[in-house]
């Protein structure tokens, strides 16, 4: 898999910086344990109903599970691209929030998708919110290499993060395709979702490149 950019930082000298990637930790990690609290089976059945319910729940776990996947690679994604940022710009925190938000807001598309799969609407929302996430991410990853100052290895990193550029890119670009098509179809529209692992594949495999330091 390519890596977008050099070795992370921990910007020891940002403090601004450094709070972000705090905060922006804490608010994945919440937002993946908040996915759960859709996953539920009452108390107290019978063998039937008992059944019944966990035949039920497993659209709960599904969405549980494609969100989790998903919000672990934004929460990868996005620590790559922020603890690579030079410096904390007014831009760079007012899209880190709107990233967050997003994010924080996934768990109610989440439960939509597990119980209205079957309403293009759900779909499409679930589908909004995980490109609009993308593109956040993309922006940001455009800001870093505007910010990136030359080195002698600085064309090898400029293909690695050219390449992380078109995976993200093309992530955003499926979710928002599958919009329109889940007014047609919202099992089409889940399966186009698919599209995903060989996209990301292709896109490493053409731009892969090593990994790149800062720094002497």
């Amino acid at each position: 898999m390519t890596e977008p950019v050099a070795e992370a930082r921990p910007h020891d000298d940002d403090p601004g910086m450094a709070r972000l990637v705090f905060l922006s930790d804490g608010i994945y990690a919440i937002a993946m344990t908040l996915l759960v609290i859709n996953v539920a089976i009452p108390t107290d059945l019978g063998d039937a109903a008992f059944h019944r319910a966990l035949s039920d729940a497993l659209p709960d776990v599904g969405a549980f599970a494609l969100s989790f996947t998903l919000i672990a690679g934004f929460w990868r994604d996005h620590r790559r691209i922020l603890t690579t940022l030079p410096t904390e710009t007014a831009v760079v925190t007012r899209l880190v929030f709107l990233g967050l938000g997003l994010v924080a807001l996934l768990p109610f598309p989440t439960g939509l998708l597990a119980e209205y799969a079957s309403q293009p609407e759900a779909v499409a929302l679930y589908a909004g919110a995980v490109a609009a996430t993308h593109a956040v991410h993309t922006i940001l990853l455009l800001i870093m290499q505007r910010q990136a100052r030359p080195s002698p290895a600085s064309s090898s990193a400029a293909t690695g993060r050219r390449s992380f550029t078109a995976q993200l890119g093309s992530r955003a670009l499926i979710f928002c395709l599958s919009i329109p098509l889940a007014y047609v179809s919202t099992e089409a529209a889940m399966l186009f979702w698919l599209t995903l692992i060989p996209a990301h594949y292709i896109l490493g495999r053409r731009h892969d490149v090593p990994v790149i330091r800062n720094g002497p």
